[in-house]
């Protein structure tokens, strides 16, 4: 139980084969109290509910600062404290650099980087006036090696400006007693990769990666599960890659 007593927020954790559930199940398992935040509201709560009666779904468009204010007072008002935040929630776009549009850039900044932005900013004054507090965030292997499978140039660089910004919060947020961390997955079988492999782009992908297998997403959860606990309690401002070898620094 690495977790007992600790209360979590986890966004985008209602996609059936995700990260964020598969992340919040483990965290269930390790004694916290989750809640879920989605743009879907309803398949939140019912995401919650599959874990058990002491956890929560709330609705959030983490691009909407006011958004993400209601749902942080939300759950603080039901959990009383916030320990953990998971910044988790991410959407991506397959197009290459001359097709991105305006549009297409603002959206996958507004979900994968200003997100991170508004939810940690509702979260961290909880943290502060206890002096104490875990935040994980989302990046991708697709950050350090300049593109990855799916995602567009847009999303690289939105994910490296996770890394950014997230040592950034780990440096200025340090004295309050509060760690922020990022983990970096490579190919992860979720929900995005479903149907979209080939038998050939599958076989091409595994002879890059050291471990011979494609990411599950509960390979992720444990890593996320490691943050959010003790066990890191001296781990802040750090990149934990979790892509069986595929980038060897």
């Amino acid at each position: 139980m690495l977790l007992r007593g600790k209360t979590a927020i986890i966004t985008g954790a209602a996609s059936l084969r995700g990260i964020g559930l598969a992340t919040a199940k483990r965290f269930a398992e390790e004694g916290a109290r989750v809640a879920i935040l989605d743009i879907d509201g309803s398949a939140a709560q019912a995401a919650a509910q599959g874990l058990g009666d002491a956890h929560i779904g709330v609705a959030c468009n983490v691009a909407d600062q006011a958004s993400c204010l209601k749902a942080v007072e939300i759950v603080a008002g039901d959990f009383g404290q916030i320990d953990i935040l998971i910044n988790n929630a991410g959407i991506t776009q397959p197009v290459k650099f001359l097709d991105i549009k305006p549009g297409d850039w603002d959206r996958i900044q507004d979900v994968n980087l200003k997100g991170i932005l508004f939810l940690s900013q509702a979260v961290i004054p909880h943290m502060q006036k206890r002096k104490a507090g875990s935040i994980a965030c989302m990046s991708s292997v697709s950050a350090q090696r300049g593109g990855g499978i799916f995602g567009g140039p847009h999303y690289s660089a939105a994910k490296a400006g996770v890394l950014g910004l997230a040592k950034a919060m780990a440096r200025e947020f340090g004295a309050d007693g509060i760690r922020v961390n990022c983990v970096t997955p490579g190919l992860i079988g979720t929900d995005i990769t479903s149907g979209k492999l080939t038998d050939e782009m599958k076989a091409k992908i595994l002879e890059g990666i050291p471990l011979g297998r494609l990411g599950e997403a509960k390979d992720v959860a444990g890593i996320y599960t490691f943050l959010a606990s003790d066990l890191s309690a001296y781990v802040t401002g750090a990149v934990i890659d979790v892509n069986g070898g595929m980038l060897i620094h």
